[in-house]
């Protein structure tokens, strides 16, 4: 398969279950690449873009990484970082799609989608904005709740764009602030659909 020999820097892989959005509590096997420009001050992963983590960073093609995606028989295989879509995701997609997998994207939608994928959760952020093509392909939206007032400055920003499902998150270490859980119960009552009250089922799990 053409490209399918493509190189990808990864920081992890490993089968879990999708602990966000409509997949929730689904198989998923996460390909987790390495590098991101945004570089959140709350990040999770924040060792895929710290230079001390580079060196321990796998570089695996195409055909490897879907070799132990479909090894692990998923419902569906997320591409996430990082910030994945720095890569030309063409090959791997291809190659997971040559498998029989099922492709789901977490991005922040600030850079071009290269790549042929099923599924593309769009998590903006206030560093770089998504492109207005990647508002369109979203199929949900992740707004991360950092700020008592982030809810209604993402709702302005979505503005028309339209998703099945805008999920509101409290951000990880604010997930117990009874102001930030208020304003996201607050929403949800006044706006009801498409906004949606999210969480992070997997870190209640204790698993990645």
């Amino acid at each position: 398969m053409l490209g399918a020999k493509t190189v990808f820097p990864v920081f992890e892989f490993f089968h879990s279950f999708q602990g966000e959005g409509e997949y929730l509590g689904r198989s998923a096997f996460f390909i987790r690449l390495f590098g991101c420009p945004i570089r959140c001050p709350w990040c999770d992963s924040a060792g895929t873009w710290q230079s001390d983590a580079a060196a321990e960073v796998k570089r695996l093609s195409a055909d490897e990484l879907a070799d132990m995606a479909a090894a692990a028989k998923p419902d569906c295989v997320v591409i996430t970082g990082g910030e994945p879509t720095i890569h030309d995701l063409t090959p791997l997609c291809d190659a997971l799609h040559a498998k029989g997998l099922r492709v789901h994207l977490e991005t922040c939608g600030a850079f071009p989608i290269r790549g042929d994928v099923d599924w593309v959760t769009l998590s903006p952020k206030r560093q770089k904005l998504p492109l207005v093509e990647n508002w369109a392909r979203a199929r949900e939206i992740k707004i991360i709740v950092d700020t008592p007032d982030a809810i209604a400055e993402w709702a302005e920003k979505i503005g028309e764009h339209a998703a099945s499902s805008i999920w509101l998150h409290p951000e990880w270490s604010r997930a117990e602030d009874p102001e930030i859980l208020g304003k996201i119960a607050e929403w949800i009552c006044a706006h009801g659909a498409p906004y949606r009250a999210g969480w992070q089922l997997h870190k209640l799990f204790r698993v990645r």
